[in-house]
């Protein structure tokens, strides 16, 4: 690849590590090749690895422009107090919040792309939508990006870890199907467990893990050295037994009274490639981690421990106990099995032991939470501990880095420091005031508020007689903010239908099935507001009218001695008229 942007970073980077000046102000295409020329030639010289993307990359992290200091390994150090240039997204916990209507969902895709490329949000809001939506999915089917919604029913087994039932017919045998209960992550707790792992920058540095690895404890022979041990380490992979049951397994396969069921399945089913291994060394200790790079073989070559997986080991000759990592339990007998240690803390062993694999090169990447309507669930239950973990000041790796013991896996638990939280809140719903104890010390609350420049030059009608749709909501929402309160003023987006049919019926349909409503509940069905924010008060004739005052109720009761109050009625064909809309413009 012949290009390099030529912005302040790269600019700053390219002095600082090549001796080359960029041309200054806006240069010619002659200028900007022959500079590109000269720029490749010395990375070549000096870099011959790198790429100029991995290049532009660099120049980010290291953010010479802004006058960020780099540290001896490469990483940013603080930044310089006169930095003028923009900053990458910072905050770890933000809540967006607004009334109905406003985007909120729509805005947390740019917010994630923005923290997960590190740059400033003021970018990512200049770029076309479609293009960092289409980021923004590419990153969620790669797992840096999670979704959830909050509801009264959402607890903590659903947010962290609870116990649930399953049913044991894989274990058992097809008549029996016992009820058996299992500790199962919930899905926070789930994403930060594989927060740690690292996105490859080159095809030299790929550590061969997965996007969502599991990590599995692998006896091989026994513990303490052994041949089989030793002949695994050398030749790459690992080998477990049971070989009386032959080279072939399947549903049909009869186990009979010896067992080997549960293993079997693991090491043939549940254990994918990508996933990490470690070799257990003692009922403590690991003396290896890998990857599993191959499926299942069998090497009838060998007198026993016949059944062989390829592994890539990442690290031997270890001894590293475990166990405060496997939630503070000892390894046991099984030849394999899932071990309760997370991803994040199985990269962290292995950066301890072989910090030279993580290079500058090597990635490992923001990731995303988002949950929408966050004020919908009850916050105490559903975060337990975790409310002071997720504290930037608390995360992994933070000075003041906080672990909780979690109740039923018993599993030492951190948040890591690369997973930001992004919330959405409805400003109109009341419950909020209940959560801002909880929550406002912990979370950046960033308003979202109604855009009616997206609606510019959306026109419905012809000649004199027309409605200017972006007019239109800054009065309905001026009259609304007047008679109530800005948390109740309407959302653009019920609006966005007119800017790919902006005709009288689309209009009506909007203001009949969802503005009128949404005004309703708001003002609790006094029409008289209602009428004030549409404007009806203004009009001479009822026609016109969204909402007409009747006063004919004797015609019901005919002379009942009692004093009728007046009603009001929604007027359907006011809705298909453009003068109904003349005081909204």
């Amino acid at each position: 690849m012949t290009f390099c942007p030529l912005d302040g970073n790269s600019r700053a980077y390219g002095a600082k590590h090549y001796g080359l000046s960029a041309p200054s102000g806006t240069c010619s295409g002659e200028e900007h090749d022959s500079f590109i020329k000269a720029f490749k030639a010395k990375v070549a010289e000096k870099s011959p690895n790198l790429s100029f993307p991995e290049i532009s990359y660099r120049a980010w992290a290291s953010n010479d422009s802004a006058g960020v200091a780099t540290s001896s390994d490469g990483t940013a150090a603080v930044p310089k107090a006169d930095s003028a240039s923009p900053k990458p997204f910072l905050e770890k916990n933000v809540i967006l919040y607004g009334t109905p209507g406003t985007g909120k969902t729509y805005s947390t895709a740019q917010y994630a792309v923005a923290i997960i490329e590190e740059k400033p949000l003021s970018d990512i809001m200049h770029e076309n939508y479609d293009a960092v939506f289409a980021r923004y999915l590419r990153y969620k089917e790669d797992g840096l990006v999670a979704f959830t919604t909050f509801h009264q029913s959402f607890g903590y087994e659903e947010f962290i870890e609870g116990i649930r039932p399953v049913v044991s017919s894989e274990d058992k045998t097809e008549t029996v199907r016992d009820i058996e209960y299992e500790v199962r992550d919930g899905v926070f707790k789930a994403f930060c467990d594989k927060a740690g792992a690292p996105v490859r920058s080159d095809a030299d540095l790929d550590l061969g893990i997965g996007k969502n690895p599991s990590v599995w404890k692998v006896s091989l022979e026994g513990t303490g050295d052994n041949p089989t041990r030793a002949e695994c380490m050398e030749k790459g992979h690992i080998r477990i037994g049971w070989d009386n049951y032959g080279p072939t397994i399947s549903d049909s396969t009869d186990y009979g009274s010896d067992g080997g069921r549960t293993v079997l399945n693991t090491f043939y089913n549940r254990m994918q490639i990508g996933d990490i291994v470690f070799s257990c060394y003692s009922s403590k200790t690991i003396d290896a981690v890998g990857v599993i790079v191959g499926e299942p073989e069998w090497h009838d070559e060998y007198d026993f421990y016949k059944r062989l997986r390829p592994i890539k080991w990442l690290a031997k000759g270890l001894n590293e106990d475990i166990t405060d990592l496997n939630a503070g339990k000892s390894m046991t007998l099984s030849s394999v099995y899932k071990l309760s240690v997370s991803v994040s803390d199985a990269l962290e062993t292995l950066r301890k032991v072989r910090p030279e694999l993580f290079t500058q090169r090597l990635i490992i990447p923001n990731r995303v939470f988002i949950i929408d309507e966050i004020n919908r669930g009850n916050i105490s239950k559903i975060f337990g501990e975790l409310i002071t973990l997720i504290e930037p000041s608390k995360r992994i790796g933070a000075k003041e880095q906080l672990r909780a013991i979690l109740p039923y896996s018993g599993q030492n638990f951190g948040v890591p420091n690369n997973v930001y939280i992004i919330g959405t809140m409805n400003a109109a719903d009341r419950s909020i005031a209940l959560v801002d104890v909880a929550l406002r010390r912990r979370f950046r609350f960033d308003e979202i508020l109604p855009d009616s420049s997206v609606l510019a030059n959306v026109i419905v009608g012809n000649g004199d007689n027309v409605v200017d749709v972006a007019e239109m909501l800054k009065t309905l929402n001026k009259r609304i903010t007047v008679l109530l309160d800005r948390e109740h003023a309407i959302g653009h987006s019920y609006l966005l239908p007119l800017k790919e049919d902006p005709t009288l019926e689309r209009l009506a349909d909007i203001f009949k099935g969802k503005i009128v409503p949404l005004l309703q509940e708001c003002f609790y069905d006094d029409y008289e507001k209602i009428q004030l924010v549409l404007g009806d008060n203004q009009k001479a004739d009822d026609g016109a009218r969204f909402v007409v005052k009747k006063s004919d109720a004797h015609k019901l009761f005919g002379n009942a001695d009692i004093d009728l109050p007046v009603y009001y009625e929604i007027n359907d064909e006011a809705f298909m008229r453009i003068d109904a809309y003349a005081f909204l413009r």
